[in-house]
């Protein structure tokens, strides 16, 4: 029997006076073992291992660490006692290399030709595969959060926690990932994986608790569980694990992308030369590593990012004609009545305001249409409401910040909010990123439900199984250039994941 690494008992979390994240947690880590942490949006999973790291402390309860009481006040505290957690957002310095990174805030205890074989010989062990001369600016998201493991390792964790960890990386780079999971887990380490994709959750853990709303609602082994059985843990009830695929006869053409190109500041191509075509009726998927050019695509469209000369984005419209997008601002396109809706991957950066309730975010959208200098907020009010009620938001009140709320219930207001402006072409951004499986769901549920009503739907995704389930068509991204343009109903998975790691030559608005 393998021996107990950590034990929290009865741990208690709040912030305020109203939002309780974690009530009387028991949890228990093994050494040798993958355990699985699973739980909606707002469940308390990440604050719980937020007090096993030292970034909060519990009002209530203990942690033990080998069978022995402990206190965790910082994160030092928590490598101290040997525990590292890898976070959705990497910690790393972007102008240091990957050693540099290792060894910064470390004492100097030994050369650094010393340290770098110790790291080396970690990298050896595991099976990682890392440059420690390379630079963070110059890394893939893969090789970022290869070094975040190592670091952590390298500094004595045997108790590793990693927040979805999966995200961003392509089924290729995941597999190297969970080789070298297993090889932890085979000497010895604990580690804990918060995410929501179910598939992986079965592939690499031994045991996975669950927590809804804020409480551990049960452990079980992965042999013992399935997909659907989790689900219903997770909600609470039945749960439909179907993704629609309905196909629609009339098809409009309602965006005409040519040779778009975008650069960034440095004077690069971030987007070089796409062209394709969208149609009402229709969800293009756009697959690709991050970083290939996505959110430019996007934002360049609905006017967010200049274009260079020869970029053309044609609109058409039964209602509102033809018009030429390249040059109009966001601004503009809203101005002219032009339908177009974005849902963008900054949720609280660009698309509401954090500090505001969901009201005056609906507001944000409407204000230019008020009468005069006043600003009218009833019907604003009426939509938010229908917007809570509809997508089941879990908020106190409708002027309540949403900064406050859980990932997965900013995002439903954010895509309610841009449905209801009916547009003839919606655009997401990882409409989906770090939700739980059923607010995941709702959110697949409402884009199909546009698509049948005509709209055409661009949705930019990471998990490549929801992406070959649900797009029509799906344009893979490469180093900022289209590599494919590919059937979603015949396409794999492995097929796209080598278009969007191997770039092809001429293979640019070819279909």
């Amino acid at each position: 029997m393998a021996e107990i690494a950590v034990s929290m008992r009865n741990i208690t979390k709040q912030f305020g006076k109203k939002v309780i994240a974690n009530k009387d947690v028991d949890l228990d880590i093994y050494h040798g073992e993958v355990l699985s942490l699973l739980g909606e949006n707002g469940s308390g999973k990440t604050t719980l291992m937020n007090m096993l790291s030292g970034v909060y402390y519990p009002d209530s309860g203990e942690i033990l660490i080998d069978g022995k009481e402990v206190s965790i006040a910082s994160p030092k505290d928590a490598f101290d006692l040997g525990i590292g957690m890898i976070h959705q957002h990497f910690k790393l310095i972007d102008v240091f290399t990957a050693l540099e990174n290792i060894l910064i805030g470390l004492p100097k205890e030994n050369t650094e030709k010393e340290c770098r074989k110790e790291v080396e010989a970690i990298c050896s062990k595991y099976g990682f595969e890392l440059d420690l001369d390379k630079k963070i600016y110059d890394m893939t998201v893969s090789e970022k959060e290869t070094l975040e493991i190592v670091k952590t390792l390298y500094r004595g964790a045997n108790v590793l926690i990693l927040d979805e960890p999966t995200a961003v990386l392509t089924p290729q780079e995941i597999e190297k990932l969970f080789a070298i999971l297993r090889n932890m887990r085979n000497d010895g380490k604990a580690i804990v994986i918060i995410t929501h994709k179910l598939n992986e959750v079965m592939e690499i853990s031994d045991r996975i608790t669950v927590l809804r709303k804020g409480e551990n609602v049960g452990t079980l082994l992965t042999s013992e569980a399935n997909e659907q059985k989790l689900t219903e843990m997770m909600v609470g009830e039945k749960v439909t694990l179907d993704i629609a695929r309905d196909f629609v006869e009339e098809k409009a053409k309602r965006l005409e992308v040519k040779h778009l190109t975008v650069k960034n500041h440095d004077d690069k191509k971030v987007v070089d030369d796409i062209t394709f075509d969208l149609y009402s009726g229709e969800i293009l998927g756009i697959a690709g590593i991050s970083g290939s050019g996505q959110k430019e695509l996007l934002e360049a469209i609905m006017g967010l990012q200049k274009c260079e000369d020869g970029s053309s984005v044609i609109y058409n419209s039964t209602a509102h004609g033809v018009h030429e997008l390249v040059g109009l601002s966001t601004k503009q396109i809203i101005e002219f009545g032009l339908h177009l809706a974005f849902v963008p991957e900054d949720r609280l950066g660009m698309g509401l305001v954090g500090n505001m309730g969901m009201t005056d975010n609906v507001l944000l959208k409407r204000y230019r249409k008020g009468a005069g200098p006043f600003l009218h907020k009833q019907q604003p009010q009426a939509t938010a409401q229908k917007i809570k009620d509809e997508l089941e938001v879990k908020t106190p009140d409708l002027d309540y910040p949403v900064r406050r709320l859980s990932g997965g219930n900013v995002q439903k207001i954010l895509v309610g909010r841009e449905i209801n402006n009916k547009p003839t072409v919606l655009m997401t951004a990882y409409a989906v990123r770090g939700l739980d499986i059923n607010t995941s769901y709702a959110i697949y549920n409402l884009l199909n439900e546009q698509k049948k009503k005509g709209v055409a739907v661009i949705y930019v995704g990471e998990d490549l199984d929801v992406l070959l389930a649900l797009s029509d068509r799906i344009l893979v991204l490469c180093s900022g250039k289209m590599n494919g343009l590919l059937d979603g109903r015949t396409a794999t998975k492995e097929e796209v994941g080598y278009l969007m790691t191997h770039l092809k030559e001429e293979t640019n608005g070819k279909e």
